[in-house]
Order: structure tokens, then sequence, then C-alpha cells
């Protein structure tokens, strides 16, 4: 096979294309070369954990959004890989929500596996990508940051799996330009510690003000305040903790709420969502598209309408993660490799995601969501040789963290599940999430 396929991105999207490939290799079907650019020195996307905010060593963005203390905030049942169990890689069944450091290792375990490291040109930022419709291909523009040396190459296909989660959405205030304090993006958050002792105002009421204001009440924060747009969070919190309707301004140190209430604060921390960003695409190449579980303009959730040539992994809003990520990667490597057809017809492709938006938008219920994307994983895997897997048991217990959430929201990552890859029951975790101050590895698997 002559195809030459680019990926941008090593993270778990990124990963999970370049383990298609190699799980494809291993089979013994010829594959095309790939070649998977990451700006980081590392692999990992937003899993890789780094102290910098702003610009990096380079003068790059920064792309992590990843904190100190960070747990999953959904349980790991729900995201194992088909092909790599948590028993696997640990060689015993561990506890079911685990920090950031023991989902690092796991991931990292199954690329170590397949042996795809060679694959990845590290330090290499994608400046530009642009499609010859005379050649019907790719030439790329990267800049090698070890060398500093730009240069260019042609694909046949590129998979982008940038992610969504790094390029912050950053709203203004009246009165922040003169706030006393410390005004941050969720994506800037690093160590809950900085805040301790002090007033905590969280601008936001999605997982990130959750989990934020949540590491900021279990390191020592005198009080936390959260506040909403159109809905609060409504979760029973902790005495010191309270949601207020939407911030209006700020005067010195005071904020004031859509409610006609205030409240003195040292800190702002807005977690205010992030935006599909792609600097290095073309407006014909470059997918616009809102923090949705139907992605705009992409026909099965992955291959670009307007361009089939390209693909984007893991731009939907998520319930699934890596195993969804996965999927995808599964199915676009069979379309790439000739396995899978797609439909000339751009009216078609259109239609699927028509399709795919009106039924997203038919309910509002959470259950409803789930089983949403559950069934899309389904539909994916249903067409490739990616293990099939009980995702239906994934979805019950997403739909048992929900109810755990809200029985407790700050003890619902001391139940367990059973993984629906082995069968085995997660083991209780040896200290309460907000006694478990020591998020290392070491930490986390002892006995």
């Amino acid at each position: 096979m002559t195809k030459r396929v680019a990926i941008i991105g090593a993270g778990p999207s990124g990963l999970a294309q370049l383990r298609a490939f190699q799980s494809a290799a291993q089979k013994g079907a010829e594959i095309p070369e790939v070649v998977c650019f990451e700006k980081q020195a590392n692999w990992g996307g937003l899993w890789n954990y780094t102290w910098r905010t702003g610009v990096d060593e380079n003068g790059e963005p920064v792309h992590c959004s990843m904190y100190r203390y960070l747990w999953t905030n959904g349980p790991k049942e729900g995201l194992e890989f088909a092909d790599y169990s948590f028993e696997e890689h640990f060689g015993k069944q561990i506890a079911s929500y685990p920090p950031r450091a023991v989902m690092v290792d796991y991931i990292e375990g199954r690329v170590n596996k397949a042996g795809v490291r060679d694959w990845i040109r590290f330090s290499s930022v994608v400046r530009w990508v642009e499609f010859d419709p005379i050649a019907q291909d790719f030439t790329i523009t990267v800049h090698d940051m070890k060398t500093d040396h730009v240069y260019k190459e042609r694909f046949d296909h590129v998979i982008c799996a940038s992610g969504h989660f790094s390029s912050p959405n950053v709203p203004d205030y009246p009165g922040f330009d003169q706030f006393y304090g410390r005004i941050i993006h969720a994506h800037d958050f690093r160590d809950a510690r900085e805040f301790a002792g002090q007033d905590v105002l969280v601008v936001g009421s999605s997982y990130s003000a959750e989990d934020i204001g949540s590491q900021c009440w279990k390191y020592g924060a005198k009080t936390v305040t959260s506040c909403y747009r159109s809905a609060p969070m409504g979760f029973n919190w902790p005495d010191n903790w309270e949601e207020k309707q939407a911030l209006v301004r700020v005067e010195g140190k005071t904020a004031f709420f859509k409610d006609g209430t205030s409240k003195p604060v040292d800190a702002i921390i807005l977690c205010t969502g992030y935006k599909h960003y792609f600097p290095f695409l073309p407006d014909d190449l470059r997918l616009k598209t809102k923090n949705r579980l139907a992605t705009a303009d992409l026909y099965k959730g992955v291959v670009y309408v307007h361009n089939p040539a390209l693909f984007y992994l893991g731009m939907q809003d998520q319930w699934f993660t890596f195993n969804m990520f996965d999927a995808q990667a599964w199915y676009v490597r069979d379309i790439i490799m000739g396995r899978i057809a797609v439909p000339a017809d751009k009216a078609v492709l259109l239609a699927d995601v028509a399709e795919r938006e009106e039924r997203e938008v038919a309910s509002d219920d959470v259950k409803y969501a789930i089983k949403y994307q559950g069934a899309y994983v389904k539909e994916l895997i249903a067409d490739t040789d990616y293990p099939n897997f009980d995702v239906d048991g994934a979805c019950e217990a997403f739909f048992e963290w929900k109810h755990h959430k809200a029985d407790d929201i700050m003890a619902f990552r001391n139940h367990s599940y059973k993984s629906v890859m082995t069968g085995t029951m997660a083991p209780a975790h040896h200290t309460p999430w907000k006694d478990a101050l020591d998020d290392s590895m070491e930490a986390y698997l002892r006995n």
C-alpha cells in the first residue's frame, strides 16, 4: 500500500488511530505509511500534565488543561479499552475512579505494548494543511521545534485528532480589569492548594465548574461560590458552597449576581468551556461546530463531508471517551484501507449529519443522551473488527454514576462498578476521595 496518512495529535484519539493501524498490521494486513505529528514533547494529549500555562517551552500555546489532583469524574468502567483492560495493565482490578497518574500509565501501557512510538514525530507543530484538488492530496507544513526547521510533506489522508478542550472560551465581565484578586480560566488551573483559605468564585455550571470547585473545597478553600447562566448544578453541596444566578459585574473584590446578591471573593475561576479551534486549517477544511453529540459536517461523526479524504476524531461532546475514540479510529482506518465505502454523493453525507442532529435534540434527558452516544459506539464497531463489548453495560455504569452524584456529590467517587470487559467488580478505594490528598499512583494502588 503506497498511501500516506497524517495524524495530527498524539493524545487519546491520535493514539487510538495508531493502535487501529497497528492492530491491522498485526493481523497481517498491509497498512499505509502512518506519520503522527505531536506538538508536545511526549504523548498523552490533555493527560500530559505540565506546570506551564500560557505558552510552552517553544512559545506555542500550552495544550494541557490538566490539573494536579484530578481524578476521573466518571467511572473507568465507561472508558476501558476493549482490547486492553485495566486488569491486564495493572495485574489486578483497581478502584473505579483513578487519578491522573494512574490513567496516564494505563493509556501509555497499551501504546507501549503496540510499539507505535516510532510513528510519532514529537515537538512537531503543524502550521498549515492545504488540499490540492488536482493531485487529490494534502500538503502539510510542519515546524520541527527540536531543530527549528520548517518543512512540507504530502499525504493522501489527514486525520485531525487535536482535541477540542485546549482553546479556552474566555468571557469578559464589567470590572474584571479592576479586580483585586486572581482571574484564571479552567485551562490554566493547576493546583487547588493555591486557593486554600480563600473565597473562590467558579463561573459556570458544567463538569469543569463542578470538579474544579470540588478540588478547591477538598484542598481547603474557605468558601466556594458557583454561578450559572441557565440552570444550577443542583447538587447537595457542602455548607460552605453556594450556587448563585449569573455573574453580572465585579467591583473591587465583590462579585454581583443576577439575583441581586453579592459576595466578596479572592479568586475567580472561569469554567466557561472551550472552542473547536484549528488555526492550521483553511476555511474549506476547518470543522466549525459546537460542543454537541451530533457534530456538524461529519458523516458517521468522523468523515468531513466537504472533503471525505479528511477525518476528525473525538470532536463530540463526550459521555464515552477512550473506547469511543477507538470505535472511530477503527472505522476511519477501514475507510482508508478500502474496507468501508463512503457514499460519493455529498447529499447522502449531509443527510446522515442532519439525521444525527435531529435524533440528538429529540430529548434533553440525560439518560437519552448517554444511550444516544452508546448507540453511536455500537454502530461504528459493528462494521469493524474492534472487539465487541457490552456498551449497554457501560451505559448502566453511567446511569449509576449519575445517581451517586445526586446522592452525594463529594462521595460519588467512593463507589465501585463492574468492568464490562472482564466482568470483575472494582474494589472500594482504600481512602474516601475527600480524604485522599495524595494522588500519586503509588498511593492509589496501595492495597
